[in-house]
């Protein structure tokens, strides 16, 4: 379970910037249950009241989940009010300068592992399946809009890490999302990069962009063309 959103990531894990944040936000996700405010405040050696404002601002930014339990065991009318627990969130935080997307390439190349494993499928064309229906994926989720072609399609792969920049009527893309593993795979990932941003221009622009193999070391291997 991701944020979706750059930014919310950030500010997240910027919250654990400030030293007692950090210390009970360690303390309670090392435990095999939550934990209390009081719990919390004794492990790190703050006063409740801080502990519970710290506790608060992790939980708002959704790095803690809360649940609430009465832990003196007793019920009905004088049992007081039930505690406040903390526990780590299910939420999954990554920030990465320059964008990347590590996590997306090992869930289309295992799913193209498991096609191939299920069906006899050659792998390769696994994977260019699994790479070109994300592309068409994320082209209809996105619903960009605006006449032209080359924008349109450059619109869907910003909102992907790929830095599209537009020369005249092309596209380059100035990042790769997948630049680690195309530094040690590079046929494979450049091809299954590829089968993506085609997919993608071909859901927002059909058969008016093209997508080409260019590989330099300064920027993504895939161009994009407009066709005359």
């Amino acid at each position: 379970m991701s944020s979706g959103t750059f930014a919310a990531d950030a500010e997240a894990i910027g919250a654990l910037a400030d030293p007692v944040r950090l210390a009970l936000y360690r303390f309670v996700v090392a435990q095999p249950e939550p934990v209390s405010r009081d719990q919390a405040a004794e492990a790190v050696g703050v006063p409740r009241h801080r502990a519970r404002f710290h506790l608060e601002r992790l939980a708002t930014d959704g790095l803690l989940a809360t649940s609430h339990a009465r832990l003196t065991g007793r019920t009905g009318p004088g049992a007081g009010r039930p505690a406040t627990l903390y526990r780590r969130a299910p939420r999954e935080v990554a920030v990465s300068l320059p964008h990347r997307e590590y996590e997306l390439a090992g869930r289309l190349l295992s799913d193209a592992v498991a096609e191939s494993v299920r069906t006899g499928a050659p792998v390769l064309e696994a994977v260019d399946r699994s790479f070109a229906a994300y592309g068409q994926a994320a082209a209809r989720a996105a619903d960009p809009d605006g006449a032209d072609p080359l924008d349109a399609t450059a619109h869907v792969l910003a909102g992907h890490g790929y830095e599209p920049r537009r020369d005249g009527d092309e596209v380059h893309l100035h990042n790769c999302p997948f630049h680690a593993l195309a530094q040690t795979q590079t046929e494979l990932i450049c091809h299954a990069n590829l089968c993506l941003v085609a997919a993608v221009a071909g859901e927002v622009a059909p058969d008016r962009v093209d997508a080409r193999l260019e590989p330099r070391a300064d920027r993504c291997c895939v161009v994009l063309a407009a066709r005359p």
